[in-house]
């Protein structure tokens, strides 16, 4: 039977995983959890894979984490509830550095509903796509907990700003894939049953680039988030670009543009 997490390869270079409880609209179960961090693991050390795309089973992307079956880490069940708790969170929690770290850009085809952990796993990707019936929201305040989970207090008011953001975590409300798009949680809404098709030409599009340029361009793009100043900025870009250009990623490139050719970089 298939596991919580497939993964397929519809063409080179391109991984997409899918979350697959669409009974349950993908919610969080520590299985799933698991298969997810594995899979990344796996992906994270395959060179042959250029980008990844994570989407949903069903009619949904991801409801979060599943309130009836929980996520509660095995191994922890001699630990109070407050160890055991904790250590379930960071296990969910570390989905997030783990998609930033990966030298893979990951694309989020949000094909239904994303919420609470299911909307951390969408702003934790580098690029989201959505579905027109897609709806995100903060699902966690609505829980009798903080707002403040999963990596989305600090992910969301850097796509979004502080204000708009604050407004969605403290209210919850449901965002549809339309206002989204407004307020750049999203780069592109579909037609329902076109978002994966949609994330696969964007996936083309950066497979076209080299593979180390492409690296590093999303290891600095999430490193300008935390740098304090332009000047810091600048060094780290400065230092980037000069060790990109020994790679020779950069003579091809140019060579390819000369002679009217597509490029032909080595993974």
């Amino acid at each position: 039977m298939p596991g919580t997490v497939i993964r397929d390869q519809p063409k080179a270079g391109v991984a997409v995983l899918t979350l697959n409880r669409p009974d349950r609209l993908n919610a969080m179960s520590h299985e799933l959890l698991s298969d997810l961090h594995a899979a990344l693991d796996d992906i994270k050390a395959d060179r042959s894979v250029r980008v990844v795309i994570l989407t949903g089973a069903g009619r949904g992307f991801c409801a979060g984490l599943d309130l009836q079956s929980g996520a509660r880490v095995p191994g922890t069940e001699d630990l109070g509830s407050t160890q055991a708790g904790f250590a379930t969170q960071q296990f969910i929690a570390s989905l997030v550095p783990k998609l930033r770290s990966m030298r893979q850009p990951v694309i989020a085809a949000v094909n239904g509903p994303a919420a609470g952990g299911g909307l951390a796993l969408a702003l934790a990707s580098d690029v989201r796509l959505a579905a027109k019936s897609a709806r995100f929201n903060v699902a966690f305040v609505r829980l009798g907990v903080s707002g403040c989970d999963i990596g989305v207090s600090w992910l969301l008011p850097r796509l979004i700003g502080a204000s708009a953001a604050f407004e969605l975590m403290l209210t919850g409300r449901i965002i549809p894939a339309d206002e989204a798009l407004r307020i750049h949680i999203v780069s592109r809404v579909v037609p329902d049953g076109q978002v994966l098709d949609a994330a696969l030409e964007v996936a083309d599009e950066i497979i076209a680039n080299s593979p180390m340029g492409v690296w590093m361009t999303k290891e600095v793009m999430w490193s300008q988030l935390e740098i304090g100043s332009l000047q810091a900025g600048i060094d780290l870009e400065n230092r980037t670009q000069i060790m990109c250009s020994t790679t020779g990623e950069l003579a091809e490139a140019m060579a390819a543009f000369v002679e009217k050719r597509p490029a032909q970089f080595h993974t």
